[in-house]
């Protein structure tokens, strides 16, 4: 081999090394799951570029919340699976708030064809759920026994369909009722593990005044999913890792209350902060803080 040919293999080499070494790089930065709620508006302007720039952003894992008339933000969920695995995210949980008994089996079908493994009950529903403009507090009408004897039926819906029922909290589940019931502790002590787990909001469970870590000691396993996002000093939805939720602590406890996956939303965007921006500082606290 001349001195011309070597230079040129050493060279080539060098640079296979590190363009190696880039695309190692990128992938260790891919971790973490997204809530599409946070970036909804720009979900349904053009869902591919924002899928884009969720994966851009570092993002592995997604959570829909934009089902409607059969398909996931527009496209057949066949489609939607396709154009995740193009960009490199994984479905992971879909919020169905629209679920009722009688569309179940087909929102369902239609969640373990877009790949899912997760349908998210992400309030009380079959009208259920109530919300008070004026001051956007939320509660529920009818009873805690009417709402678990719905999830229940679900369950055992999602059970047959192969995906696994959630509930997602707010903050209303974790305060007694008008007959002294706590909601997420009926739901808890009075439905079937093998039917129905939560998903924990951690703001929604701070904005209580309820102790996360409290309910993982109590309740052991069952809170397979959580939402991740921060509370600002005006109690506002803040990008991770900006405000004043405990999350280390909450994180050492990630065996005891059985998290799988945990997925960054944030609801509200304030002074002038755009949801494509939250979320990149978001993916930035969330590595600060320890998560994986």
């Amino acid at each position: 081999m001349n001195k011309s040919t070597l230079s040129n293999f050493l060279k080539c080499t060098v640079l296979a090394a590190l363009m190696f070494s880039t695309l190692t790089t990128y992938a260790q930065k891919k971790f973490g799951g997204l809530a599409l709620y946070t970036v909804r508006d720009d979900m349904g302007t053009d869902a591919k570029a924002t899928l884009q720039a969720v994966s851009d952003a570092g993002y592995k894992n997604i959570e829909a919340a934009g089902y409607a008339d059969g398909k996931y933000y527009g496209m057949t969920p066949s489609d939607f699976k396709s154009l995740l695995k193009s960009l490199k995210l994984k479905p992971i949980s879909t919020h169905q708030s629209a679920v009722t008994i009688d569309n179940a089996d087909k929102m369902m079908a239609d969640a373990k064809s877009a790949g899912f493994k997760y349908f998210v009950v992400p309030i009380p529903p079959m009208g259920m759920f109530t919300f008070n403009e004026e001051d956007r507090t939320m509660g529920m009408t009818g009873t805690v026994e009417d709402l678990a004897k719905i999830l229940t039926t679900l369950g055992e819906k999602a059970n047959k369909a192969g995906l696994k029922l959630l509930y997602h909290n707010h903050d209303f589940e974790f305060k007694k009722n008008a007959a002294g019931i706590v909601t997420i502790d009926y739901l808890l002590e009075n439905i079937d593990p093998k039917l129905l787990n939560f998903q924990m909001d951690l703001y929604w469970v701070t904005k209580a005044g309820a102790n996360p870590i409290a309910y993982f000691n109590k309740y052991p396993g069952r809170f397979k999913i959580w939402h991740v996002k921060d509370m600002d000093e005006q109690g506002r939805f803040a990008p991770v890792g900006t405000g004043s939720i405990g999350f280390q602590n909450i994180l050492a406890n990630k065996e005891l209350s059985g998290m799988k996956y945990y997925m960054v939303e944030q609801d509200m965007t304030f002074d002038g902060l755009k949801p494509l921006e939250a979320i990149k500082i978001s993916h930035k606290g969330i590595k600060e803080i320890g998560f994986k």
